[in-house]
């Protein structure tokens, strides 16, 4: 996996970003276990919580695709000095489809700094958690 090619792709999807209300455009792009990478960006919405975070958006497309398998995220916005984590929803529907992702944070200039869903998350709560007998079924 080319990570430069992950990199520029959630710099293109966050560019794409409809943030009229914040201006704060974010980026993903999710690369599955078969290759495939997969992008989103914010959509907001003027009833603010009905907004959708880029690695929402991104896990979204990935999953009405047909993609369950997932191996890396590069994330970026528009902040130049500081690398920025997706925020914990994300981090949460990430953890939905594993804990053993790479994680790329990057800076407006295609600067990244790698890290793990499991060091962004640690101690989580999954799917493992939910016992067979307690899981609902229709």
């Amino acid at each position: 996996m080319a990570v430069a090619e992950l990199v520029s792709k959630c710099l293109q999807a966050r560019d794409m970003a409809y943030c009229p209300y914040s201006r704060f455009p974010v980026g993903a792009a999710i690369l599955t276990s078969g290759g495939t990478i997969i992008t989103g960006c914010n959509v907001e919405n003027a009833s603010y919580g009905l907004t959708v975070c880029a690695e929402r958006t991104a896990i979204q497309r990935a999953v009405a695709e047909g993609h369950r398998s997932f191996t890396a995220i590069a994330v970026t916005c528009d902040i130049k000095d500081s690398f920025v984590g997706p925020c914990g929803a994300c981090r949460q529907v990430l953890m939905e489809f594993g804990s053993e992702w790479d994680v790329y944070l990057t800076k407006p200039d295609g600067s990244y700094k790698k890290t793990s869903l499991k060091e962004l998350l640690p101690l989580a709560f999954s799917p493992a958690h939910l016992r067979a007998d307690m899981v609902v079924k229709l």
